[in-house]
């Protein structure tokens, strides 16, 4: 079986490396059409096709080269599995890959090709945090993620989920900044659970809860998350407000809002409004100026912290110079919903300076009237155990657990 496993996975790999379609996309678009494959070999091709995402770089080294064949199969061949069991692949010397994958040497080779990173994401690494650490978080970066589950406070406590989806057979450890969170190593289909059914959790990344957590929501508040996408943290924000005021959800794309609406329903929200935008400037974000208490807005990015998730983005073209005058703009218009004494919080999930810290000091520069609050001061008030280095958010793989992401936190002047 083997053999055609690696064909398979080779076929795959192709179609996402020469697409511009997201790699889950891509899989499901492929198992649709290959139907005959069963659950153990779609597990199977899948997990090959994201090592080789996760490694392609050090798998080309093995192979002399970028022929998708070789590359699944020197996959295979580090994961223990034989070339007496792979069989023939024609075309391929598994005799010599066999021999070069017995004898790599990792350590000697150049950090980008070690730790699978492109050139441009390697270089600014190292220059934001030297060649140790970056060693440390690419590593962090090429291990599956865990699941992270955000309990829906309003139907349960974290203690009564943990023990409901124990019941069901599935163990969770508690998230250790995030005190509504829940984590399992292994990734399962808990959307089948009876407590995933009746509302009780949503998957979602400890991170990505804690920026929630920073925007500091409270009752009968008026709240815009401005880059709702399917809303997982305008579901957090409804659910820290206590069911009360208005949360409202923008984005561009109404298909992504759509994708809230079953989610909606679950959770029992009742505080939640969608509204589609064509622009950042649309007559609703107009007319909500300076009426808002809190606005978030996780920006669209390089995705360059989720990397755990889509290892596939390494691989991609990205106009940074693009993404981040769309941030600006977006953070601008965003900035004038917030009423007098409001908060206005800026989030990625990128590990780039150039999305992050330096669009925070830009927009700080050009906006007197908002002042940095340090991420310390909330961290404290919300009894997280985290301390930052300076006035940022920032979470890593590495040091956290997390995917990695950045926030800053701005309150406007009275």
């Amino acid at each position: 079986m083997h053999h055609i496993h690696i064909r398979q996975s080779a076929d795959l790999l192709h179609a996402i490396l020469t697409d511009t379609l997201p790699a889950d996309v891509q899989m499901e678009r492929y198992f649709r059409a290959h139907r005959e494959m069963g659950m153990r070999d779609r597990g199977e091709v899948a997990g090959t096709v994201y090592a080789c995402l996760r490694e392609k770089r050090l798998l080309e080294h093995l192979c002399q080269g970028g022929d998708f064949l070789c590359l699944t199969a020197a996959d295979r061949l580090r994961q223990g599995i034989s070339a007496r069991a792979i069989g023939d692949l024609g075309e391929i010397d598994l005799g010599a890959l066999t021999e070069r994958v017995r004898t790599l040497k990792p350590e000697s080779l150049p950090l980008a090709v070690r730790y699978s990173l492109p050139d441009w994401l390697a270089d600014s690494l190292v220059a934001q945090h030297g060649a140790e650490e970056t060693g440390q978080l690419a590593q962090a970066l090429n291990r599956q993620a865990p699941v992270d589950l955000r309990v829906n406070t309003l139907l349960a406590t974290r203690d009564e989920v943990r023990a409901k989806l124990a019941e069901e057979g599935y163990d969770c450890e508690r998230t250790p900044y995030s005190s509504i969170g829940l984590r399992r190593a292994t990734r399962e289909p808990l959307f089948r659970t009876a407590a995933f059914k009746a509302g009780l959790f949503e998957v979602q990344d400890e991170g990505s809860q804690l920026l929630s957590i920073m925007l500091e929501p409270k009752r009968q508040e008026q709240i815009v998350d401005f880059c709702a996408g399917a809303g997982g943290k305008t579901l957090a924000i409804g659910q820290l407000t206590a069911n009360t005021g208005s949360v409202y959800a923008f984005d561009i794309s109404a298909k992504r809002l759509e994708r809230l609406k079953p989610r909606l329903r679950r959770s029992g929200l009742q505080n939640v409004r969608t509204a589609v935008i064509r622009h950042e400037r649309d007559d609703r974000v107009r007319r909500l100026a300076g009426k808002i208490d809190r606005v978030l807005v996780d920006a669209p990015c390089s995705g360059t912290g989720t990397l755990r998730r889509n290892p596939d983005i390494k691989w991609r073209t990205i106009d940074l110079p693009a993404l981040v005058a769309d941030q600006k703009n977006i953070l601008e218009a965003a900035a004038s919903l917030v009423k007098p004494g409001g908060r206005l919080v800026y989030a990625t999930c990128s590990l780039m300076r150039e999305e992050n810290e330096e669009v925070a000091a830009d927009f700080q520069q050009r906006h007197p009237q908002f002042r940095t609050v340090p991420a310390n001061d909330v961290l404290t008030r919300r009894h997280i155990a985290l301390t930052m280095p300076d006035n940022y958010l920032r979470l890593s793989p590495h040091r956290h657990g997390t995917d990695g992401f950045f926030a800053a936190i701005f309150d406007r002047g009275t």
